[in-house]
């Protein structure tokens, strides 16, 4: 069994006269993104693995989880091809982890997340919100066997205020 937790990026600012990349988040998107990590904290038992977009955005994001799940430095790594809209750059990264990687966190964009879960998710979802956590698990030992999974859970801020 695999399972991997999908992480839109926090609601990020529009503020500063940046690049698309070089976004931060918004106060709001680090509030929901505190929220959201502490609500996942019971949801959770181990991560073998982080991949993160290289946006700024979705590395704070990645920031306020990784702070709040406990999760250690070094199993977090940024990929630049996360910093994807399409999904079909997700769907390759993820089949191509290794399969000692049992437990995958993801921290992307959308579309690419929210095509992902209805992609391969049980549970259809028009727009997974800034923030929103998707928790799919697959019967599947290797992870380049990919096919539709079960969702566990969803988290979104919207549901927690």
């Amino acid at each position: 069994m695999k399972k991997l937790i999908l992480i839109r990026h926090a609601k990020s600012s529009w503020e500063f006269n940046l690049n698309d990349h070089e976004r931060p988040l918004k106060s709001r998107g680090v509030t929901d993104a505190n929220l959201v990590s502490k609500k996942l904290c019971y949801a959770l038992k181990t991560i073998d693995l982080v991949l993160c977009s290289d946006a700024q955005r979705t590395k704070l994001t990645a920031e306020i989880f990784i702070s709040a799940l406990g999760i250690e430095e070094n199993l977090v790594k940024f990929n630049p091809n996360l910093y994807d809209f399409s999904g079909e750059n997700l769907v390759r990264i993820v089949k191509d982890v290794h399969d000692s990687v049992n437990n995958l966190m993801v921290f992307g964009h959308n579309h690419a997340i929210t095509a992902f879960v209805n992609t391969f998710g049980t549970k259809h979802i028009d727009n997974v919100p800034t923030s929103g956590v998707v928790i799919i698990e697959f019967d599947i030992e290797k992870w380049s066997a990919l096919k539709p999974g079960k969702t566990l859970k969803t988290i979104f801020p919207r549901d927690l205020k």
